[in-house]
Parts: structure tokens; C-alpha cells; sequence
């Protein structure tokens, strides 16, 4: 039975692996969210308005719950922020198909896509994506909107910042900070401290 009455704001590349997630979860897609009509609905989900049109939140009822499908994570931040000032709360979304230890806490927002492994007493803040395969390791903290891309492994004990992106099939060595704003290439191998705002590439990792 479907529990959960949904509108998907974001409804391009990451609002389509989003959208297949919510449908996973046998949750019904009321709509989506967007500037305009998409031509392109693979889901062919009724179009209910842009978030930014004055009174989009109050024309929904109480029983209308909201996930987000935007993977830029500074545009996912502020319509992230949008819904908490409706007094409105995002859904965590997680695919039947990760793995996620008992002791893993998570804030607001997160979406865990297929096959994520979340090992013990790692703490996610809100907001955060955790797309295709990525494996987080013990004892990691992972800040509020932060990216980690398809595949990318988390070693134990790192910390990612807020708003950090971690590309695909990177690597962070174990007991690593990166800092706010970071920017990590697909396929990098992080062995030290990032600060923030900084971009790394690499094998091994290097500032450009």
C-alpha cells in the first residue's frame, strides 16, 4: 500500500534516479516540481508548478510530503531551505537496496541511492546525496548537502564539509578533513587534509 504522498522538486537527471527510488518505495509521485512543463516526463507525473511561485507550499495539503531530485548541491541547498521555511519537512529516501548499519544517524533530506553500503556509527547531515555504490566507512561524518558521487569510497573516520562534492570513484584515505566547498574529481585519491573551497584531482591528489 502506498504510504507516502510525495511531489519531487528537480525533475531532469537526478530527479529521474530519485523519482525510480521513491517508485522502489512504493511512495506515489503526486507531481513534480519545476520552472516549466517538461517535455521529456519518463514518468509522466502531472506537473504542479515551480517551488518559487508565491503560495506553492500552502496550495499543497498537509498529507503532500516532498523529496528533492536537484544534484547541484548549492541550488538542492536553498530549496532545501525553501521547504523548511514552509514549515514543511523533506524526506530522507533510501533505496531498498543499500546497506545501512543500525548505528548510521541521518538527518533530513538525504537521499541513499542503490547498492550504498554505510557502515557503523557514521553521522550524515541533511540534505546529503549518497549516489549509486558509494561505500562509507566507519566513523564517518558527511556535512549538511554534500555529494558523493557514484562509487566513491570514504575510508573510516574521514569528514567531508558542507556543500563538498566527491566525484565518482574517488578515493579519501582514512582519518581525512576536507573542508566546506571542496570540489573532488571523479577518480581522485585524497591522501591529506583538504581545506575548503579548494578543488583537488588526481592520483595522487593535487590542488589546481
Amino acid at each position: 500500500m502506498l504510504d507516502k504522498n510525495v511531489i519531487l522538486i528537480g525533475y531532469s537527471g537526478q530527479g529521474h534516479v530519485v523519482a525510480e527510488v521513491v517508485l522502489e518505495n512504493q511512495w506515489n509521485i503526486v507531481g513534480y516540481a519545476e520552472k516549466e512543463q517538461l517535455q521529456y516526463n519518463p514518468y509522466n507525473l502531472n506537473y504542479i508548478g515551480y517551488e518559487n511561485n508565491h503560495n506553492f507550499f500552502s496550495n499543497n495539503n498537509n498529507q503532500i510530503e516532498y523529496v528533492i531530485g536537484i544534484g547541484d548541491n548549492y541550488i538542492r541547498e536553498k530549496v532545501f531551505n525553501s521547504i523548511i521555511d514552509n514549515n514543511k519537512k523533506p524526506l530522507t529516501l533510501v533505496s531498498p537496496s543499500s546497506i545501512i548499519s543500525n548505528s548510521v544517524k541521518m538527518g533530513n533530506g538525504v537521499f541513499v541511492n542503490k547498492n550504498v553500503i554505510i557502515n557503523a556509527l557514521v553521522t550524515i547531515g541533511a540534505n546529503v546525496i549518497l549516489n549509486t555504490a558509494c561505500i562509507i566507512e566507519h566513523g564517518c561524518v558527511i556535512g549538511d548537502s554534500a555529494h558523493i558521487s557514484t562509487g566513491a569510497v570514504l575510508a573510516g573516520n574521514v569528514t567531508i564539509g558542507k556543500r563538498s562534492f566527491i566525484g565518482a570513484n574517488s578515493v579519501i584515505k582514512q582519518g581525512v578533513v576536507i573542508g566546506e566547498d571542496v570540489i573532488v574529481g571523479a577518480g581522485t585519491v585524497v591522501l591529506s587534509n583538504v581545506p575548503s573551497q579548494k578543488t583537488i584531482v588526481g592520483n595522487p591528489g593535487h590542488f589546481i
